[in-house]
Protein backbone atom coordinates (compact mmCIF):
# COMPACT_ATOMS: atom_id res chain seq x y z
CA UNK A 1 0.00 0.00 0.00
CA UNK A 2 1.57 3.18 -1.33
CA UNK A 3 1.26 5.62 1.87
CA UNK A 4 -0.38 8.91 1.37
CA UNK A 5 -0.43 12.02 3.24
CA UNK A 6 -3.72 12.69 3.65
CA UNK A 7 -7.01 11.07 3.97
CA UNK A 8 -10.43 13.45 3.93
CA UNK A 9 -13.29 12.06 4.88
CA UNK A 10 -16.14 14.30 3.30
CA UNK A 11 -17.01 15.85 -0.34
CA UNK A 12 -18.98 19.01 1.07
CA UNK A 13 -17.72 22.34 0.98
CA UNK A 14 -15.09 21.63 3.70
CA UNK A 15 -13.60 18.47 2.14
CA UNK A 16 -13.35 20.42 -1.29
CA UNK A 17 -11.77 23.31 0.07
CA UNK A 18 -8.64 21.03 2.22
CA UNK A 19 -8.86 18.87 -1.08
CA UNK A 20 -7.40 22.21 -2.69
CA UNK A 21 -4.66 23.05 -0.05
CA UNK A 22 -3.42 19.38 -0.42
CA UNK A 23 -3.50 19.75 -4.46
CA UNK A 24 -1.96 22.62 -4.48
CA UNK A 25 0.99 22.00 -2.12
CA UNK A 26 1.53 18.72 -4.19
CA UNK A 27 0.23 16.34 -0.88
CA UNK A 28 -0.64 13.10 -1.78
CA UNK A 29 -4.46 12.18 -0.73
CA UNK A 30 -7.70 10.56 -1.32
CA UNK A 31 -11.43 12.02 -0.46
CA UNK A 32 -14.05 9.56 0.51
CA UNK A 33 -17.38 10.32 0.02
CA UNK A 34 -21.56 8.82 0.23
CA UNK A 35 -23.39 12.09 -0.19
CA UNK A 36 -25.21 10.99 2.75
CA UNK A 37 -24.99 14.77 3.28
CA UNK A 38 -26.47 17.02 1.77
CA UNK A 39 -26.35 20.18 3.46
CA UNK A 40 -23.62 22.06 0.97
CA UNK A 41 -25.60 20.58 -2.44
CA UNK A 42 -28.83 22.18 -1.72
CA UNK A 43 -27.18 25.84 0.33
CA UNK A 44 -28.36 28.58 -0.94
CA UNK A 45 -25.10 29.23 -1.20
CA UNK A 46 -24.91 32.85 -0.86
CA UNK A 47 -21.56 35.03 -0.18
CA UNK A 48 -22.05 37.89 1.92
CA UNK A 49 -20.37 39.34 5.02
CA UNK A 50 -23.19 41.24 6.42
CA UNK A 51 -25.44 39.50 9.51
CA UNK A 52 -29.13 41.45 7.64
CA UNK A 53 -30.52 40.88 10.53
CA UNK A 54 -28.57 43.33 12.71
CA UNK A 55 -26.67 44.91 10.00
CA UNK A 56 -23.36 43.85 11.54
CA UNK A 57 -20.08 42.49 9.64
CA UNK A 58 -19.94 38.58 10.58
CA UNK A 59 -17.15 37.38 11.99
CA UNK A 60 -13.70 37.70 10.43
CA UNK A 61 -15.86 37.91 7.06
CA UNK A 62 -14.45 40.61 5.56
CA UNK A 63 -11.00 38.68 5.34
CA UNK A 64 -12.77 35.46 4.47
CA UNK A 65 -14.86 37.17 1.59
CA UNK A 66 -11.61 37.86 -0.39
CA UNK A 67 -10.28 34.54 0.46
CA UNK A 68 -13.07 32.76 -0.56
CA UNK A 69 -13.53 34.90 -3.88
CA UNK A 70 -10.06 33.85 -4.89
CA UNK A 71 -10.32 30.57 -3.97
CA UNK A 72 -13.47 29.75 -6.11
CA UNK A 73 -12.16 31.95 -9.06
CA UNK A 74 -9.29 29.63 -9.19
CA UNK A 75 -11.11 26.83 -8.77
CA UNK A 76 -13.18 27.82 -11.65
CA UNK A 77 -10.53 27.71 -13.70
CA UNK A 78 -9.19 24.52 -12.57
CA UNK A 79 -12.48 22.84 -13.45
CA UNK A 80 -13.65 24.98 -16.84
CA UNK A 81 -16.75 25.65 -15.07
CA UNK A 82 -18.82 29.38 -13.98
CA UNK A 83 -19.74 28.67 -10.46
CA UNK A 84 -19.73 32.57 -9.17
CA UNK A 85 -22.50 35.00 -9.79
CA UNK A 86 -22.31 38.42 -8.18
CA UNK A 87 -25.41 40.05 -7.79
CA UNK A 88 -26.31 42.57 -4.61
CA UNK A 89 -28.63 41.57 -1.90
CA UNK A 90 -31.64 43.93 -1.33
CA UNK A 91 -32.26 43.88 2.01
CA UNK A 92 -36.28 44.89 2.60
CA UNK A 93 -36.88 47.14 5.70
CA UNK A 94 -40.05 47.21 7.98
CA UNK A 95 -40.27 50.23 9.32
CA UNK A 96 -38.53 54.00 9.46
CA UNK A 97 -36.56 52.67 12.45
CA UNK A 98 -34.28 49.95 10.41
CA UNK A 99 -33.86 52.42 7.56
CA UNK A 100 -32.06 54.53 10.01
CA UNK A 101 -30.41 51.61 11.50
CA UNK A 102 -29.11 51.23 8.12
CA UNK A 103 -27.58 54.39 7.58
CA UNK A 104 -25.93 54.25 11.05
CA UNK A 105 -24.38 51.36 10.17
CA UNK A 106 -23.01 52.37 6.87
CA UNK A 107 -21.11 55.12 8.26
CA UNK A 108 -18.82 52.35 10.27
CA UNK A 109 -15.45 51.93 8.62
CA UNK A 110 -15.96 47.97 8.16
CA UNK A 111 -19.32 48.13 6.92
CA UNK A 112 -19.25 51.47 4.50
CA UNK A 113 -17.99 49.26 1.65
CA UNK A 114 -20.74 46.75 1.85
CA UNK A 115 -24.07 48.77 2.87
CA UNK A 116 -24.96 51.37 0.44
CA UNK A 117 -26.30 54.56 1.39
CA UNK A 118 -28.42 54.89 -2.08
CA UNK A 119 -31.81 53.73 -1.14
CA UNK A 120 -34.34 51.53 -3.68
CA UNK A 121 -37.66 52.77 -3.50
CA UNK A 122 -39.24 50.33 -5.54
CA UNK A 123 -38.35 46.47 -6.78
CA UNK A 124 -41.08 45.22 -9.50
CA UNK A 125 -42.76 41.98 -7.87
CA UNK A 126 -42.00 42.97 -4.60
CA UNK A 127 -44.40 44.19 -1.87
CA UNK A 128 -42.66 46.86 0.22
CA UNK A 129 -44.09 49.82 2.78
CA UNK A 130 -40.90 51.02 3.43
CA UNK A 131 -37.14 51.36 1.42
CA UNK A 132 -34.89 48.71 0.71
CA UNK A 133 -31.04 48.85 1.34
CA UNK A 134 -28.40 47.62 -0.93
CA UNK A 135 -25.57 45.57 0.13
CA UNK A 136 -22.55 45.26 -2.18
CA UNK A 137 -19.88 42.61 -3.33
CA UNK A 138 -22.01 39.78 -2.89
CA UNK A 139 -23.30 36.92 -4.88
CA UNK A 140 -23.78 33.25 -4.99
CA UNK A 141 -21.49 30.12 -5.76
CA UNK A 142 -23.66 27.06 -7.56
CA UNK A 143 -22.60 24.88 -4.46
CA UNK A 144 -24.80 21.87 -6.63
CA UNK A 145 -22.71 22.64 -9.84
CA UNK A 146 -19.00 22.80 -7.90
CA UNK A 147 -19.61 19.52 -5.82
CA UNK A 148 -20.69 17.63 -9.10
CA UNK A 149 -17.41 19.32 -10.87
CA UNK A 150 -14.78 18.66 -8.20
CA UNK A 151 -16.03 15.28 -8.00
CA UNK A 152 -15.62 14.18 -11.28
CA UNK A 153 -12.37 15.90 -11.23
CA UNK A 154 -11.10 14.05 -8.17
CA UNK A 155 -12.32 11.15 -10.35
CA UNK A 156 -10.80 11.62 -13.17
CA UNK A 157 -7.06 11.92 -11.28
CA UNK A 158 -7.82 8.62 -8.82
CA UNK A 159 -8.34 10.85 -6.08
CA UNK A 160 -11.91 9.77 -4.85
CA UNK A 161 -13.21 7.04 -2.77
CA UNK A 162 -17.03 6.81 -3.17
CA UNK A 163 -18.14 4.93 -0.01
CA UNK A 164 -19.94 5.33 3.65
CA UNK A 165 -17.16 5.36 5.63
CA UNK A 166 -16.74 3.16 8.37
CA UNK A 167 -15.21 4.31 11.72
CA UNK A 168 -14.69 1.15 12.89
CA UNK A 169 -12.90 -0.04 10.55
CA UNK A 170 -10.09 2.54 10.83
CA UNK A 171 -6.85 1.33 12.82
CA UNK A 172 -4.68 4.00 13.73
CA UNK A 173 -0.31 2.40 14.17
CA UNK A 174 2.54 3.76 14.41
CA UNK A 175 1.74 7.32 13.80
CA UNK A 176 -0.18 6.20 10.65
CA UNK A 177 -4.16 5.33 10.21
CA UNK A 178 -4.84 2.93 7.95
CA UNK A 179 -8.33 2.43 6.45
CA UNK A 180 -9.39 -0.46 4.36
CA UNK A 181 -7.06 -0.79 1.48
CA UNK A 182 -5.80 2.58 1.97
CA UNK A 183 -3.02 4.10 4.60
CA UNK A 184 -2.33 7.86 5.43
CA UNK A 185 0.02 9.46 7.59
CA UNK A 186 -3.22 11.98 8.71
CA UNK A 187 -7.19 11.92 8.57
CA UNK A 188 -9.09 14.92 8.11
CA UNK A 189 -13.22 14.57 9.35
CA UNK A 190 -15.06 17.18 7.14
CA UNK A 191 -18.29 15.10 7.70
CA UNK A 192 -20.78 18.27 8.28
CA UNK A 193 -23.87 16.64 10.54
CA UNK A 194 -22.59 12.98 10.31
CA UNK A 195 -19.77 14.12 12.95
CA UNK A 196 -22.57 13.48 15.24
CA UNK A 197 -21.81 9.72 14.22
CA UNK A 198 -18.38 9.88 14.52
CA UNK A 199 -16.80 8.27 17.61
CA UNK A 200 -13.34 10.44 17.87
CA UNK A 201 -15.58 13.69 17.70
CA UNK A 202 -19.13 13.21 18.52
CA UNK A 203 -18.66 14.49 21.74
CA UNK A 204 -18.08 18.50 20.65
CA UNK A 205 -20.62 20.57 20.90
CA UNK A 206 -21.75 20.67 16.99
CA UNK A 207 -25.96 20.61 16.79
CA UNK A 208 -27.67 19.79 13.41
CA UNK A 209 -29.51 22.67 12.25
CA UNK A 210 -32.23 21.63 9.50
CA UNK A 211 -33.19 24.08 6.66
CA UNK A 212 -35.79 23.75 3.94
CA UNK A 213 -35.42 25.79 0.39
CA UNK A 214 -38.32 25.85 -2.31
CA UNK A 215 -37.83 26.33 -5.81
CA UNK A 216 -40.46 28.16 -7.61
CA UNK A 217 -40.73 29.16 -10.80
CA UNK A 218 -42.31 33.30 -11.40
CA UNK A 219 -42.50 34.52 -15.42
CA UNK A 220 -43.46 37.74 -13.85
CA UNK A 221 -40.55 38.55 -11.34
CA UNK A 222 -37.47 39.32 -13.46
CA UNK A 223 -35.06 40.24 -10.36
CA UNK A 224 -31.48 40.59 -11.12
CA UNK A 225 -30.75 40.77 -7.65
CA UNK A 226 -31.42 38.46 -4.07
CA UNK A 227 -33.96 39.97 -2.05
CA UNK A 228 -33.70 40.04 2.35
CA UNK A 229 -37.00 40.06 3.87
CA UNK A 230 -38.90 36.97 5.80
CA UNK A 231 -37.21 35.32 3.54
CA UNK A 232 -34.32 35.09 0.75
CA UNK A 233 -35.38 35.15 -3.17
CA UNK A 234 -32.43 34.11 -4.72
CA UNK A 235 -32.68 34.26 -8.79
CA UNK A 236 -31.38 31.18 -10.29
CA UNK A 237 -32.29 32.19 -14.28
CA UNK A 238 -34.62 30.75 -16.42
CA UNK A 239 -37.37 32.24 -13.87
CA UNK A 240 -36.67 30.02 -11.16
CA UNK A 241 -35.62 31.53 -7.63
CA UNK A 242 -34.54 29.35 -4.65
CA UNK A 243 -36.41 30.49 -1.67
CA UNK A 244 -35.17 30.06 2.14
CA UNK A 245 -34.40 28.91 4.18
CA UNK A 246 -35.97 27.69 7.22
CA UNK A 247 -33.96 26.95 10.71
CA UNK A 248 -35.30 24.07 13.04
CA UNK A 249 -33.07 22.97 15.78
CA UNK A 250 -35.80 19.70 16.41
CA UNK A 251 -35.82 17.62 13.52
CA UNK A 252 -36.66 13.54 12.83
CA UNK A 253 -35.05 13.19 9.14
CA UNK A 254 -33.40 15.14 6.63
CA UNK A 255 -36.68 15.15 4.17
CA UNK A 256 -38.62 18.36 2.91
CA UNK A 257 -41.48 18.41 5.27
CA UNK A 258 -45.17 19.63 4.21
CA UNK A 259 -44.95 22.26 7.09
CA UNK A 260 -42.29 23.87 6.44
CA UNK A 261 -43.56 23.92 2.42
CA UNK A 262 -46.55 25.44 3.90
CA UNK A 263 -44.25 27.96 6.19
CA UNK A 264 -41.76 29.23 3.59
CA UNK A 265 -44.84 30.12 1.12
CA UNK A 266 -46.77 31.99 3.63
CA UNK A 267 -43.83 33.95 3.91
CA UNK A 268 -43.11 34.44 0.25
CA UNK A 269 -47.29 35.34 -0.12
CA UNK A 270 -46.59 38.15 2.43
CA UNK A 271 -43.37 40.00 -0.35
CA UNK A 272 -44.52 38.76 -4.24
CA UNK A 273 -46.77 40.63 -5.75
CA UNK A 274 -46.54 38.14 -8.61
CA UNK A 275 -48.08 34.77 -9.40
CA UNK A 276 -45.72 31.84 -8.80
CA UNK A 277 -45.56 28.01 -9.26
CA UNK A 278 -44.03 25.66 -6.52
CA UNK A 279 -41.58 23.66 -8.95
CA UNK A 280 -39.12 21.88 -5.82
CA UNK A 281 -38.17 21.45 -2.32
CA UNK A 282 -35.58 20.73 -0.70
CA UNK A 283 -33.55 20.22 2.50
CA UNK A 284 -30.36 19.69 4.52
CA UNK A 285 -28.87 19.73 7.71
CA UNK A 286 -26.56 22.49 8.65
CA UNK A 287 -23.67 21.51 11.39
CA UNK A 288 -23.94 24.37 13.62
CA UNK A 289 -21.68 25.12 17.16
CA UNK A 290 -23.33 26.83 19.77
CA UNK A 291 -20.74 30.03 19.66
CA UNK A 292 -20.92 30.21 16.24
CA UNK A 293 -17.14 29.80 15.25
CA UNK A 294 -15.54 26.63 13.40
CA UNK A 295 -14.64 23.79 14.61
CA UNK A 296 -11.28 22.72 13.63
CA UNK A 297 -7.77 21.06 14.85
CA UNK A 298 -6.30 18.12 16.43
CA UNK A 299 -8.20 15.49 18.32
CA UNK A 300 -6.14 15.68 22.08
CA UNK A 301 -4.75 12.21 21.89
CA UNK A 302 -5.06 10.87 18.73
CA UNK A 303 -2.30 12.89 16.61
CA UNK A 304 -3.27 11.73 13.41
CA UNK A 305 -6.85 12.90 13.58
CA UNK A 306 -8.09 16.38 12.61
CA UNK A 307 -11.71 18.27 11.72
CA UNK A 308 -12.79 21.01 10.18
CA UNK A 309 -16.56 21.12 10.53
CA UNK A 310 -18.87 23.34 12.35
CA UNK A 311 -19.36 26.37 9.57
CA UNK A 312 -23.18 26.67 9.85
CA UNK A 313 -25.20 28.74 7.04
CA UNK A 314 -21.52 30.57 6.32
CA UNK A 315 -19.66 27.86 4.40
CA UNK A 316 -19.41 29.15 1.93
CA UNK A 317 -17.38 32.01 2.70
CA UNK A 318 -15.18 30.15 5.65
CA UNK A 319 -14.28 26.98 3.79
CA UNK A 320 -11.61 28.32 2.02
CA UNK A 321 -10.03 30.12 5.13
CA UNK A 322 -10.77 26.91 7.52
CA UNK A 323 -8.92 24.65 5.10
CA UNK A 324 -5.71 26.91 5.22
CA UNK A 325 -5.84 27.36 8.82
CA UNK A 326 -5.94 24.06 9.76
CA UNK A 327 -3.27 23.31 6.46
CA UNK A 328 -0.85 25.33 7.98
CA UNK A 329 -1.39 24.01 11.85
CA UNK A 330 -0.59 21.05 10.64
CA UNK A 331 1.98 21.29 7.95
CA UNK A 332 3.69 24.49 9.32
CA UNK A 333 2.75 24.25 13.08
CA UNK A 334 1.03 27.62 12.62
CA UNK A 335 -0.98 28.16 15.98
CA UNK A 336 -4.66 28.32 15.58
CA UNK A 337 -6.66 30.90 16.68
CA UNK A 338 -8.17 30.21 19.59
CA UNK A 339 -11.53 30.94 18.72
CA UNK A 340 -11.51 27.90 16.35
CA UNK A 341 -9.69 25.48 18.09
CA UNK A 342 -11.67 22.82 18.48
CA UNK A 343 -10.17 21.78 21.99
CA UNK A 344 -12.14 24.61 23.51
CA UNK A 345 -14.66 21.88 23.10
CA UNK A 346 -12.82 19.01 25.12
CA UNK A 347 -13.11 18.06 28.42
Amino acid sequence: MAMLDYLIIGGGLSGIAFAEQLRKQSKSFCLITDDSQQSSKVAGGIFNPVILKRFTLAWKADKQLKEAILFYQAIEEILGESLLKFMPIYRRFNSVKEQNDWFASADKPLLSSFLSTDLMKNIPGIHSEFSFGKVEQTGVLDTKRLLKAYRAFLQANDLLLVDTFDHQQMRIEDDVVYYKDKVAKRIIFCEGYGLVQNPFFRDLSLKGNKGEYLIIKSEELKLTAMIKSSVFIIPLGDDLYKIGATYERKFENQKPSEEKKTYLQQKLDKVLDCPYEIIDQQAGVRPTVPDRRPLIGQHPRHKQLFISNGFGSRGVLIAPSASEMLFNYIEHKTPLDAAVDCKRYFN
